[in-house]
């Protein structure tokens, strides 16, 4: 079943039992669909509402912190418990070991051993933990770590 369906299914199902934090959510990540559908000029693939999803978690996360800072704990709560949703229709994160894994067979496979190759071995690395989730800036400072 498409993604969006899924969403609407469970609007549907908050709407019923009147809980307006989870449907305001859901319709947030329902818009963010819909413009995705809108904006793209080719049929939208899993791959791409995938895509959507995470940066909706990503501008939950930062929001979450700009709240933390200028002391609105509550504020935060919200941005926290609607990221927590968000990521409830993403695939499953990468646990620690399948990422060092993925990065010492990334670094194998490219034989990067210096900085300059980076790229290379991040590109190769994400290749391989494909269909999983994965914080970009964890990885990223993973391949770093093992490159000096």
């Amino acid at each position: 079943m498409p993604l969006i369906d899924q969403v609407s299914q469970a609007m549907v199902a908050a709407m019923k039992s009147r809980d307006e934090a989870r449907l305001s959510a859901l319709r947030m990540i329902k818009a963010a669909l819909m413009k995705q559908k809108v904006d793209s000029p080719k049929p939208v693939d899993e791959a791409a509402e995938m895509q959507v999803l995470k940066s909706l978690v990503k501008q939950r996360t930062e929001a979450a912190e700009a709240f933390r800072k200028a002391g609105r704990a509550e504020q935060a709560e919200k941005e926290e418990a609607e990221r927590a949703l968000i990521e409830s229709y993403l695939p499953a994160g990468a646990t620690e070991q399948e990422i060092d894994a993925a990065v010492a067979e990334a670094l194998a496979e490219t034989g990067a051993t210096s900085l300059k190759q980076m790229g290379v071995a991040m590109k190769a690395a994400q290749a391989r933990l494909a269909g999983k989730t994965v914080d970009g800036k964890a990885l990223s400072d993973k391949v770093r770590s093992r490159l000096q």
